[in-house]
Formats: structure tokens, sequence, C-alpha cells
């Protein structure tokens, strides 16, 4: 039986939970700690991130600095923080067992992928 996945679509914020870290190389087994999890927005719009199990998405933190790249999430929302635009990622979104928290709204994802673009120019 094919299991299902949920497939990350741009404007999610999504939890990814990195695999702990392996002591000694790919072949041990002994981890050398908890796996970690992370917050961040899917930038990639769902049709690449489906055909490639990748996906494009910039960090979440919890407080933010005044940074010139930094996107605040909408006050009152499921989780609180600032979008780091200038430091997107890509992640196999399967093998980081990837988990939809919430849509953000689109006026602030056009915000983050407006500033993501402003490096490539």
């Amino acid at each position: 039986m094919k299991q299902v996945f949920y497939v990350p679509d741009r404007g999610d914020v999504v939890r990814i939970s990195r695999p702990a870290r392996v002591a000694g190389g790919e072949n041990r087994q002994r981890a050398t700690g908890p796996p970690r999890s992370r917050e961040a927005l899917v930038l990639s719009p769902q049709d690449y991130n489906e055909r490639t199990g990748l996906a494009l998405a910039c960090p979440l933190v919890r407080r933010g600095t005044g940074y010139p790249f930094e996107v605040a999430m909408p006050p009152g929302g499921p989780v609180s923080g600032v979008v780091l635009a200038d430091r997107p990622f890509s992640f196999d979104w399967r093998s980081f067992r990837a988990e939809r928290i919430c849509p953000l709204l689109p006026g602030a994802v056009e915000e983050a992928l407006a500033k993501t673009r402003a490096l490539l120019a």
C-alpha cells in the first residue's frame, strides 16, 4: 500500500523535524542527540514540491531584530515571529516529515517572495 504524504504548498507554515545526527558517519546507528524541529514558510509551489520531493522555504524565528529581510508573522495567529526571507533553503519534505501548521496570509507570502527575489536581481 502506498503511503500518503502531506505535500507542502506555497504559503504554508510548516514544522520540519530534522533527523538526529548520527555519530561516525552514515553507517552508524548511534544518534548524538534528539531530532530537532523548526518552523519555516514554504515558498515553492505544490506542483514543484510534489514532482521533486523537495521544497524551498525560509526559516521562521521567534524574535525579530528589525533586519530589512524579516517578514513579521501576523499577530494573533498560531505561530509568532518573523520569516528570514534572505535565508532560503531546500529540504526533502518526506525525510524531514513536514507538518502543516497553518497557511500564511497572501500579503505576507508575497512580501517574503519579493524580499527573496531581491537577492537574485
